[in-house]
């Protein structure tokens, strides 16, 4: 081996948007490339809320693999306070649903049909907590009234910290966070939250689409915050801490649906994280790092061989 290579095994992507349709045959090919598997979010339109929309979603995924690529889908459904325990329970022991996700309603793209009222899905995460089956929470309040960059550490204190005193065997999984508040509160959290850690908010800070003129490519939700929130998130991934792993958040979208006035937010990053990462890690003299953080962290926390 020449000093110029860095050998891993593939990685994970735990937090993926595939889409549907031509946009999902058109991305597949990237995260099958790059990853062994990946956690699918369910907001399509119509979401996947059932356990037969898991499975009608994952065979059309399946059908667009490119021959040769070894890429498993683990398919995830989207809490509603109308879900039913019962569909939950088949989705698990057929082994098709690996997690639930929890999107706020109008927290983030295709999130109109999420929770309102968080006391409504109680008896919902109850029963999750018994079958052992993790949360995944996009994690921001939507309270007009809060201002977008504290969205993140107000959910903490009004939302999650109450949530996980009320049901503290629930594994929950913090997703893209992007604030030193949730990286302190995962690690001091104990054995049932993780979180994930998105490419660009390792790269990015709220200038690099705010500073010069507005640049929708980099936009997305949670929004990037300041650079000391950005530093907390880099000093965590790097540390090797078992709690943070990669979930890309990768989010397509055609140019016209980002460069517009009310342009959608996501970032395609599929295609180049491994070698943006690659450069995150040993900036920070981290490389060593890296493979726990793409390819044994996550499996760890979802009990996945």
């Amino acid at each position: 081996m020449s000093e110029k290579e860095f050998i891993i095994r593939k990685p994970d992507d735990w937090h993926l948007h595939l889409r549907d349709g031509e946009m999902l045959a058109s991305v597949i090919q990237h995260s099958a490339a790059n990853f062994e598997r990946a956690i699918i979010m369910p907001n399509l339109v119509p979401p996947v809320v059932t356990t037969d929309d898991a499975i009608a979603y994952k065979d059309r995924i399946n059908q667009v693999i490119p021959p040769g690529m070894s890429f498993q889908p683990l398919m995830t459904l989207y809490l509603t306070e109308a879900t039913k325990t019962s569909d939950i329970k088949q989705g698990v022991d057929l082994g098709v649903v690996t997690a639930l996700k929890l999107y706020p309603a109008g927290a983030t793209t295709n999130s109109e049909n999420g929770v309102k009222e968080f006391g409504n899905v109680y008896s919902i995460l109850e029963f999750m907590a018994e079958v052992d089956i993790p949360l995944l929470i996009h994690g921001e309040v939507t309270d007009p009234e809060i201002d977008i960059f504290d969205r993140e550490a107000v959910f903490i204190e009004r939302v999650l910290d109450p949530l996980r005193k009320r049901i503290p065997e629930l594994r929950i999984v913090m997703e893209h966070i992007t604030t030193k508040d949730a990286v302190d509160y995962v690690i001091q959290g104990g054995p049932n939250i993780a979180a994930t850690v998105t490419t660009h908010h390792l790269i990015i800070n709220r200038n690099a689409y705010l500073a010069g003129g507005i640049r929708p490519h980099y936009y997305c939700l949670p929004v990037a915050k300041r650079e000391t929130h950005r530093m907390a998130l880099r000093s965590a991934v790097c540390s090797g801490n078992e709690k943070f792993f990669l979930g890309t958040d990768s989010a397509p979208h055609l140019d016209g649906a980002k460069e517009n006035a009310c342009g959608c937010a996501g970032i395609y990053t599929s295609v180049n994280t491994l070698s943006c990462l690659a450069h995150v890690f040993e900036d920070e003299n981290a490389l060593d790092k890296l493979e726990g953080f793409v390819s044994v962290h996550g499996p760890s926390f979802y009990k996945q061989k």
